[in-house]
């Protein structure tokens, strides 16, 4: 496992091989049979948790994500909860903006706590995986509705396979990383009786 080195600003220099040796002794990458958020099915998951809970390696792949908006104008970075809070808050500290976190009231993206944005303010939207990105199109649409401006997106890991589509904003992802999935009808660990989990959450069979 990666110590802490108490050096800052690695996250600059840090390339895709490091990146995903990190993912892999952290047990980030598990193996099994699992249930996205998508809702499909899929024999490996990207549980960047397991790397975000050191925050020395948090800072590190924070450092790096935001270095790859130098040039582009932000006021504050927002993720969905609970994968993106963590995110935002180590690319807003390199950034030297404000953090927020977008969480899911009555099945629809809002920000609560006090948090706010203003008309006009520029938007990174962050999250650590995506599959279908999903979660971060709806944090968009909330950021256009409060009548803030979305100026990027950037994720720690790309499942999509290069199918996620942000309406031409920028998008950089530390890694891609296509994992493939299947529709549960279509499961072939289902088909096998492999008892599936949601991680992340209590759901199991």
């Amino acid at each position: 496992m990666y110590a802490s080195s108490g050096v800052t600003g690695a996250g600059a220099q840090i390339g895709p091989a490091e990146i995903m040796a990190i993912f892999k002794e952290s047990g980030a990458l598990r193996q099994g049979h699992f249930v996205l958020t998508s809702g499909k099915h899929s024999a490996q998951y990207m549980q960047c948790a397991q790397v975000l809970q050191y925050p020395w390696l948090a800072a590190t792949l924070g450092e790096a994500l935001a270095r790859c908006f130098t040039g582009v104008e932000v006021e504050t970075v927002v993720g969905p909860a609970m994968g993106g809070i963590i995110v935002a808050h180590e690319v807003g500290r390199t950034l030297g903006v404000k953090a927020l976190f977008a969480e899911r009231q009555d099945g629809k993206m809002t920000l609560r706590r006090g948090f706010a944005l203003k008309p006009g303010e520029k938007v990174l939207g962050v999250e650590d995986v995506i599959t279908t990105g999903g979660s971060v199109q709806e944090v968009l649409a909330m950021v256009k509705a409060l009548g803030a401006v979305p100026v990027g997106v950037g994720v720690l890991v790309d499942r999509s396979g290069g199918q996620a589509n942000f309406a031409g904003l920028p998008f950089h992802s530390l890694l891609s990383m296509p994992i493939e999935a299947f529709s549960p009808e279509d499961c072939p660990l289902c088909a096998q009786g492999i008892p599936w989990e949601k991680p992340g959450s209590r759901g199991s069979k």
